[in-house]
């Protein structure tokens, strides 16, 4: 099963566009993803693996996030659940991570994954992505501009 929309009691949910939720939806997918909001900020929980056969769906995915999320922000992208990630998968958040500056929201990752970090400072993107062990703790951080 492939959740799409997540609808906690206390926040209201975020609405993906019907191509996006089809892609997720697709029992074939190997990425899984709910959206949602809290208070400022806009969340993802993505989980399973992410790679070049569902890159445009990550990108469609962060994309239409960011689209929603308005200053301060922030955008949290949960990527706890993530098994795999491709390099892909990191120039995307590069990317929106750029985007969102711009318009200054700030983009921040939660994963407990050693690699994940790894991988964000040997790519020379710490400053851009910055890396938290839980939602709490990126929701809790004042933005940085």
């Amino acid at each position: 099963m492939s959740p799409v929309i997540a609808e906690p009691i206390s926040h209201p949910h975020l609405m993906l566009s019907t191509r996006l939720v089809y892609e997720l939806g697709d029992p074939h997918s190997r990425l899984r993803a709910t959206t949602d909001r809290c208070d400022g900020a806009v969340l993802i929980n993505a989980g399973g693996e992410i790679d070049a056969c569902n890159e445009r769906t990550w990108r469609h995915l962060v994309t239409e996030a960011a689209k929603v999320a308005t200053p301060p922000g922030p955008l949290v992208v949960d990527v706890t659940g993530i098994d795999f990630m491709g390099c892909c998968a990191f120039a995307v958040l590069a990317d929106q991570a750029q985007q969102c500056h711009r318009r200054g929201i700030e983009l921040r990752v939660v994963s407990r994954q050693p690699i994940v970090a790894r991988i964000i400072d040997a790519c020379g993107l710490g400053g851009l992505l910055p890396i938290y062990p839980t939602k709490d703790s990126a929701l809790a951080m004042p933005a940085r501009w």
